[in-house]
Formats: structure tokens, sequence, C-alpha cells
């Protein structure tokens, strides 16, 4: 779909990757920009606690795979003349750059906007920061979990703040940016200019905080911990545990799917209960519901009772593990089989409209496409890339 666009990632880590890795699932061509003096991005560096999945040795870790696939690498300093000259020649002819600096960084190299913008002016400039343009303190997911209000409301009840097992705001900006960048893609193709579209992750952290938001803005609710329940509906989000040992979730959002679960369950009293009949009551008393439900289900096997569920269109599901969770179809559907022993994930969720699914080629290794991005798509001749890594301008 997108064959003809050309992409520059100068960004690292997470956010910025996983948008590159968007655009090169829809076909783009993606140039993955890495820092010779750190030795490149740092999820390469980022191992499993076990045996990770790349062999000894690989520059390419787990991490690093999550968002990486379908791009080519080059290594060069931009801390250099020589390396700002080459970034403007690969400028002049790209289409969008994603860039993760810290505001003034990118002046510094001759990366940013302003510079860029002059060499290439229908250009798109995708710019990931921790706290916005104006503040120049590096955004690590963890700290902006915790600052966002996300680590005050999560865990159990009893339990200390805790940080989710995922970068999940890291997440978050980059489908903020990928929605971004595609309206300024659209606006360049119907007559418009190159734009700069500006993401945070602290921004992005609070737009995802939602209904735990309005529920601070309209009601005056502080949210608090509350393990896996909802602040709003009951019940919904917590677990409970079957006689066979496993577990199952319920999201029960309606009083009609409540009075389904109870006949399901054999206990149709309960949706007659004064405690229980409206969804307001349900959470005005959710301990004494959670009680109710918890003693019923753990007499039930978890096969025949999410079976049951589905049937009668309970909202229901299994509490898996992540190897269960890719025991799944649609999970499997999500992973990128690049013909290497090294299985990325996607970062599209949506079918492609041409019908086909993106194959792409296994995350490079480092500065692996170095010498030939510089002499097939700038025309470099041979002793001028001698001379550039002679010079530590690149690495190749």
């Amino acid at each position: 779909m997108l064959d003809d666009l050309l992409v520059l990632e100068l960004a690292s880590v997470l956010a910025g990757p996983s948008v590159g890795q968007f655009f090169a699932e829809l076909g783009a061509t993606v140039l993955k920009v890495e820092n010779p003096r750190t030795g490149g991005d740092v999820t390469r560096r980022w191992r499993a606690p076990t045996a990770d999945l790349t062999t000894e040795g690989d520059d390419r870790s787990a991490y690093f795979c999550c968002c990486n696939s379908g791009k080519q690498s080059l290594a060069l300093d931009l801390s250099t003349d020589d390396g700002q000259a080459l970034l403007h020649d690969l400028a002049r002819n790209a289409d969008v750059v994603l860039a993760s600096y810290r505001p003034g960084t990118a002046v510094a190299l001759g990366a940013d906007y302003e510079t860029l913008s002059d060499v290439n002016p229908e250009l798109v400039y995708g710019h990931v920061t921790g706290y916005g343009p104006d503040r120049k303190r590096a955004g690590y997911d963890a700290v902006i979990q915790a600052e966002s209000g996300f680590m005050h409301m999560n865990g159990s009840a009893d339990g200390p703040p805790t940080k989710l097992p995922v970068a999940l705001m890291d997440v978050l900006a980059a489908h903020q940016l990928k929605e971004g960048l595609l309206v300024a893609l659209l606006n360049r193709e119907r007559g418009g200019a190159g734009a700069c579209v500006p993401v945070s992750l602290f921004q992005a952290a609070v737009s995802g905080l939602a209904n735990q938001a309005t529920n601070w803005l309209v009601a005056g609710h502080s949210p608090q911990r509350m393990g896996s329940a909802h602040p709003n509906i009951a019940p919904y989000g917590t677990p409970y545990d079957t006689a066979d040992g496993s577990s199952i979730v319920l999201a029960v959002g309606t009083d009609r799917q409540f009075g389904t679960l109870c006949e399901v369950l054999g206990r149709p009293e309960l949706a007659e209960d004064p405690r229980f009949s409206t969804n307001a009551d349900r959470v005005d008393h959710r301990e004494a519901l959670y009680a109710a439900l918890a003693d019923r289900i753990r007499e039930l096997n978890h096969d025949a009772l999410l079976a049951a569920l589905h049937e009668h269109n309970v909202p229901a599901g299994s509490v898996r593990d992540v190897p269960a969770v890719f025991e799944q179809t649609a999970a499997q559907a999500m992973t990128l089989d690049s013909g290497d022993d090294l299985s990325g994930l996607r970062q599209t969720a949506f079918p492609h409209p041409n019908g086909t699914s993106p194959s792409l080629s296994a995350p490079p290794h480092y500065a692996e496409h170095t010498s030939s991005v510089l002499r097939e798509r700038l025309g470099y001749a041979s002793d001028r890339i001698d001379a550039l890594a002679s010079e530590h301008v690149i690495v190749r």
C-alpha cells in the first residue's frame, strides 16, 4: 500500500521503532539510523533473564525483535558534520522521519524538523518526547506510569503501587504518533505541506486514563487500587477460580447479561437480590457479589462453564499465560515469520486491504545495510564510503 514511501527512523527503544515497523508492514522502505557512539539501539542488549530467542553473540535481543522487522540498519554518527550532511542527503528524498530525541538534542545533531524541512519542505516529521517540546527530561515508561497515575491505580487494594508489565505508555504514544502521521500524510496528499507531529509519552498516558480521568474530572472520584475490579461496573475484570484450578474473568456490562450469568450458574435468585439487581447496586455491594459468585464458580469445570457462558453471550474469558495466548489462531496471525529463527510481532492489527499478510525481513543486525544504502540509494562511490568509515562517520 505504501511501497513508494521512504521512512528514516532516528528513534530507538519502543515507541518510535513500533511506528517504523508499522510503516514497513504497509510496504514502506524503513531505514533505521543507529548511533555508533552507543552501539546502536539500546534494546539490542536488553535480553530476557532466561535463554533469549537469539543465539549467543547475536545483537538482536528478543526485545529488539518486537518492533524492528522489515528495516535496514545503517550506523551514522550525527555528531559529525559529515554525518549530518549524509543524513540530509537521505532526508532530501524521504517522506517521513521518526525521532525520539530529548528537546534540544535534535537541533545539535542537525536532525530537527526545521533543519530537515529546509532540505525537504514536504517532509512529515514525527517526534516522540517524554514530556513535550518544552521539557528536556528524558521520558522512561516506568516513570511516566508513576507520574500519570497508572501505578497508583494498579495493584491490589492492600498492596503497593504497581507498574504494568509492558511499556504501555510507549505503546500508547506509538499509536498516537501513527494517527498523527497518517493524518499529516493524507493532508500532504491532498495538496498540503509537510508537517511536524509531536507526541509525548506523558500526554499519551494522560489521554489513556480515559474513564478514570473523567471519574475525577466529572464526578470528583479519585481512583484507587482495586485489583482487577472496575470502578464503574460489576462483575467486571475480577478473576474467579474454577474447580479444576483454572481462572475465568467476567465482563458483565448490563443487567440483562447479569441475569443470564445467574441462569448459567444455576443461581437465578442472585439477579433478584436487591443488592445485585442493578449495576449500581452491584457496584455498591461488590464484595458480597464477589463472594456469592466465587463460591459457585469454584464448583464448576472451567471449560464447560466457559462454553456455556459463550453460548449464552455472557462476556467471559480464560486467564492465560503468554504461551497459551499464542496457541490461539487469532494470536498466531499476529506473528511475523521472516524465514529466520526470529519471529516478530505485527504492529498492524488489521487485515490489509489487498488481502495479503505482511512478509518482512528479519530484524537487521547493527549497521548491516550501511554500505548498501549509501551505495544504492545515494550513489556514493566505494572510496567515499571507505573514507567515511575510516573517519568513523559510519560503521559498516
